[in-house]
């Protein structure tokens, strides 16, 4: 069965924006729950010592951009690699 790439694309474009402003929402508000669970997904990495940058509006928003044009294009070339091997 082959996926629409371009319907594939943007599926993963919205679940990474929703996950990416989940995760900003939760910095802002437990950046020390948040640390600690992340830190958990690098295998005990102490990522709580990372320098911290206090959130701003800009940022958040390059970021969310960024990573949705990302997720879109990571989304568009599965769907292609898949079709590939689907034939």
């Amino acid at each position: 069965m082959k996926k629409d790439v371009k319907a594939t694309a943007n599926a993963v474009a919205l679940v990474g924006g929703a996950a990416y402003v989940i995760c900003a929402v939760w910095v802002a508000v437990s950046r020390e729950n948040f640390m600690s669970l992340f830190g958990t997904w690098f295998h005990g990495v102490d990522v709580a010592s990372l320098p911290f940058r206090q959130l701003d509006l800009g940022g958040v928003l390059v970021g969310l951009v960024t990573f949705v044009i990302s997720s879109w294009l990571a989304g568009y070339f599965f769907a292609k690699v898949y079709n590939s091997f689907a034939k």
